[in-house]
């Protein structure tokens, strides 16, 4: 017989003193009549009932594993005391708070009582000023499931465009010097492989040059000759339907692939970011669970106020709720 009951997905509720949780509550909300999709808030109940005064919400709070129709599920995570609860300021402890919410939605991901995971938006300055390194969702979930950091990356989707980056959060210098073949050849097998769970059959994909117009064939640096053309070379000997080295600016804006792979963090923010500013998801993809952080920060200057658009948080809920689930996940 069909499991006919939601599919749950987690949201991890990000810094409690941005607006992570405001919009987390809203979009759970907005999913309360819903039928096949039911979000669990995981995140601190204290905070979150003080947003469901604040906006006046009417369902109540209740454990995810006991909740009932009209309510709210939420797994309690009791990472935050209270007094460093402060809606608008950045703080170490809810930086450590927001690294616990997450650790305790992939736990849920991993014992299957979880489909996927959105996370809310966090500061890395709060979570590193906690004493953890952090430079962002996808190298935490790489850690927190066991998997190699080289073998995670984050590709942002809106509007139709997905864009996955070799390199993230750290200096152009230290990005290019961790570039090599093996690594570019991973980013695209990781993006296949999501493209897939996205319903994508025959999945192509387009790899973007270093240098600009990736090199001219040594002409501007001899990177690309030495990173980006193996390894596309290497993915189309693999049966990948790989195009490129080109220039990032060229493909781009040519919009014939399923996704792009860019060596920097800038080659692939700016475009979706000018594209949908505020309706970007982040997928951390070449994990085994499912995992999608909004693609904008904590908005500290209108935390607190109730007026936090959650539209971000739908439509990573949507991109999740689309994609093939793991095996044995609800």
């Amino acid at each position: 017989m069909t499991d006919q009951r939601p599919r749950r997905i987690a949201i991890a509720i990000g810094d409690p003193n941005g607006i992570g949780p405001e919009i987390a509550l809203k979009a759970a909300v907005a999913h309360l009549a819903g039928a096949t999709l039911q979000p669990v808030l995981v995140g601190d109940v204290p905070v979150i009932a003080h947003y469901r005064r604040l906006l006046g919400i009417d369902a109540p709070l209740a454990p995810f594993d006991a909740a009932g129709p009209g309510t709210i599920p939420v797994a309690d995570v009791h990472a935050l005391d209270g007094q460093h609860f402060s809606p608008g300021v950045m703080r170490p402890e809810a930086g450590r708070a927001t690294i616990a919410y997450a650790k305790r939605a992939v736990e849920l991901a991993e014992a299957g009582e979880v489909a996927a995971i959105v996370g809310c938006p966090q500061s890395e300055t709060a979570i590193n000023q906690a004493g953890i390194e952090f430079s962002g969702y996808p190298p935490l979930i790489a850690d927190l499931t066991g998997t190699p950091r080289d073998r995670v990356f984050m590709m942002l989707a809106a509007g139709g465009l997905r864009i996955t980056h070799c390199t993230l959060h750290e200096s152009v210098a230290t990005a290019l010097a961790r570039l090599t073949p093996d690594l570019v050849a991973a980013a695209a097998t990781a993006t296949d492989a999501a493209l897939r769970r996205l319903g994508f059959s025959s999945p192509r994909i387009a790899v973007c040059g270093i240098n600009p117009h990736a090199g001219e064939d040594g002409l501007f640096g001899d990177d690309d000759e030495r990173i980006t053309k193996p390894a596309v070379a290497r993915l189309k000997a693999a049966g990948l339907d790989v195009a490129g080295p080109a220039g990032a600016d060229l493909m781009i804006s040519e919009r014939r692939h399923d996704a792009y792979v860019v060596p920097f963090h800038d080659q692939g923010h700016i475009p979706i970011k000018l594209l949908s500013p505020r309706r970007a998801s982040a997928l951390a993809i070449g994990t085994p669970v499912v995992f999608s952080s909004v693609g904008h920060g904590c908005a500290y200057d209108i935390a607190g106020k109730g007026i936090a658009e959650h539209v971000s948080v739908m439509e990573t809920l949507a991109l999740l709720a689309s994609m093939e689930a793991p095996a044995g996940k609800h």
